[in-house]
């Protein structure tokens, strides 16, 4: 079916369409082979609190930006190569249901649909284009991803030390590398994640020993169900 489409006009106007809601503040989306596949609005788990966000899954990207006017206008374009995408499921907690992370190595973050067949549907065919660019190029599943921030509400007090707690003055810092929300003094160091940027990075305390020595890192799993991706410096950023 994708192949059928990809060069047919309705294809060509839809991505057209999305292309003219994010206006030149965007990048050009339309490419020989390339076809939407389908779009909704997404609740996106952010440094702060949940967002709206308007998510285009295509055969081979996944595109999603902030919503200005709904169906007209978007802006912040962010653009995801499937190939290099993971997906888990996230458990329901509270109001927060029928979620899954979608995983990157460059970020990682939560999402949740209003439903949960719209959940099951958005997983079914993000799993099958990725499957399918996979085989397609003979490429291996990405083994690393970048870590899922833990939301500034989930902790008061510094995870690494324990002690420091959150004020207007004392800052909330996300390490990098595992996500925790920790506080100025245990996160004084950076290091250099070449999957995430091109400069170092800020890392907590912990992690920067590890690796600088080349151990082996735990996964932050235990707040699988209460992540986030925003720039550290910027909390209105996505």
């Amino acid at each position: 079916m994708v192949d059928r489409l990809a060069n047919s006009e309705a294809n060509s106007k839809r991505i057209g369409f999305v292309e003219a809601c994010f206006g030149t503040a965007g990048q050009p989306l339309a490419i020989p082979g390339r076809v939407l596949i389908g779009e909704g609005v997404l609740t996106k788990l952010c440094r702060k609190k949940p967002k709206a966000r308007q998510f285009f899954l295509f055969n081979d990207i996944l595109v999603y930006g902030n919503i200005v006017i709904l169906k007209k206008k978007y802006n912040k374009q962010h653009i995801i190569p499937l190939e290099s995408v993971t997906i888990d499921t996230v458990e329901d907690e509270g109001e927060l249901r029928n979620g899954w992370l979608i995983k990157t190595p460059t970020k990682s973050f939560a999402v949740y649909a209003a439903t949960a067949t719209e959940k099951s549907e958005w997983m079914s065919h993000i799993s099958k284009c990725v499957s399918d660019l996979l085989e397609k190029s003979g490429k291996s599943p990405t083994g690393e991803h970048a870590a899922v921030w833990v939301p500034d509400s989930e902790a008061t007090v510094c995870m690494r030390c324990q002690k420091m707690k959150f004020t207007p003055v004392n800052r909330r810092h996300h390490c990098r590398k595992c996500g925790f929300v920790v506080c100025g003094p245990c996160s004084e160091k950076k290091f250099l994640l070449p999957s995430q940027s091109s400069k170092p990075v800020r890392v907590c305390e912990f992690c920067y020993k590890q690796l600088s020595t080349g151990a082996t890192l735990p996964p932050n799993s235990e707040f699988s169900g209460n992540m986030s991706d925003d720039d550290d410096e910027d909390d209105s950023s996505d």
